[in-house]
């Protein structure tokens, strides 16, 4: 494979496109079909990572690669027990969630976001639902529902 890199504009573009004709495709429906993306990335990067079983330890992993890889600048949360209130300052991929604003289309997909419910379904085997995402004045206003373990029969 080469090391040659290419612009992110021309990324973003790609993404958008894609994002928006899968969205023209399945409308809303498109949203929970987007869920896994970015699962190469969480198991090549972010898994070797998670080192601890507590929710705050694992946001913090997820969130120190986003930052080592310049994909996000700052990444905060606020643990509301079952709600994860997330903020991501400086990501690459907003570009993308403008454009689809511009076309009328709510942001239904967030790399960051799925990385952190892989981590935390990984770790602690309980579903996580991306319930909302907003773009707000400098940062991306994420919504995470944390559901109870998953019931196992004996």
């Amino acid at each position: 494979m080469s090391d040659r890199t290419l612009p992110l504009r021309y990324s973003n573009d790609l993404i958008f496109e894609l994002e928006k004709a899968f969205y023209d495709e399945r409308g809303k429906g498109a949203r929970f079909r987007m869920t896994k993306v970015g699962e190469r990335y969480f198991r090549e990067r972010c898994l070797p990572a998670l080192t601890s079983s507590e929710i705050r330890e694992i946001l913090g992993a997820v969130a120190g690669v986003l930052k080592a890889d310049g994909i996000a600048a700052e990444v905060s949360w606020v643990d509301e027990e079952r709600l994860l209130r997330v903020q991501v300052k400086g990501c690459v991929h907003r570009p993308v969630e403008e454009a689809m604003l511009s076309y009328g289309v709510e942001p239904f997909t967030c790399v960051p976001a799925n990385l952190m419910v892989l981590a935390i379904e990984e770790k602690l085997d309980r579903p996580v639902e991306l319930a909302e995402i907003k773009l707000e004045e400098g940062h991306c206003a994420l919504l995470l529902v944390v559901f109870d373990k998953r019931p196992t029969l004996e």
